[in-house]
């Protein structure tokens, strides 16, 4: 089994337990925190999915980290996870618990990749268009491509909107060569 498959698994337990104890969005939290700590510190990755490095070192280590300043159940989740031979999914895991939390929270994420920067009041009207069209709330992340020489690519999901100057120079191009040969 991948551990994207086991992560939805434990994440899906964690998600129903924090809803029984009225603390989702602080796990939420957790998990964040939990993912920018091994974002950072690859070092912390290895030795979760080391299986030569001892669980109980495992736990201090987690514990060291991220006792006192995260929920109780987060921390116990963690040492659970890591004595039971499950530190390697614990990377998976947070992220599926946060795809979890968003879907429950009606949170799309997409990504605006355009030439130039854009300003404050066009990231907010491309918002504004996503949320009438999809609902909920809107997580918008526009970053700046300048190969794309004008326009933008707007990913939702699994779909995506290209309105580039690159992508209409490559298919006219496309198109000649079609045409020479």
């Amino acid at each position: 089994m991948s551990e994207v498959t086991i992560g939805i698994r434990y994440a899906k337990s964690l998600i129903e337990l924090a809803q029984e104890q009225n603390v989702v969005d602080a796990i939420k939290a957790d998990m964040d925190t939990f993912l920018q700590t091994l974002k950072a510190s690859s070092e912390l990755k290895a030795v979760l999915s080391n299986p030569i490095v001892p669980q109980l070192k495992k736990v201090q280590i987690l514990d060291a980290i991220f006792g006192g300043k995260v929920n109780n159940i987060t921390i116990s989740f963690f040492k659970l996870m890591v004595n039971k031979g499950r530190g390697e999914v614990l990377y998976a895991t947070a992220k599926e618990y946060i795809n979890l939390y968003n879907v429950a929270k009606h949170i799309t994420k997409a990504t605006v990749v355009s030439a130039t920067p854009l300003s404050a009041a066009n990231q907010q009207v491309i918002t504004d268009e996503l949320q009438k069209a999809i609902g909920g709330t809107i997580q918008l992340n526009a970053k700046v491509d300048a190969a794309l020489i004008g326009g933008f690519v707007l990913t939702v999901g699994d779909r995506q909107l290209d309105t580039s100057v690159q992508s209409a120079l490559n298919k006219l191009r496309k198109d000649f060569a079609a045409k020479a040969v």
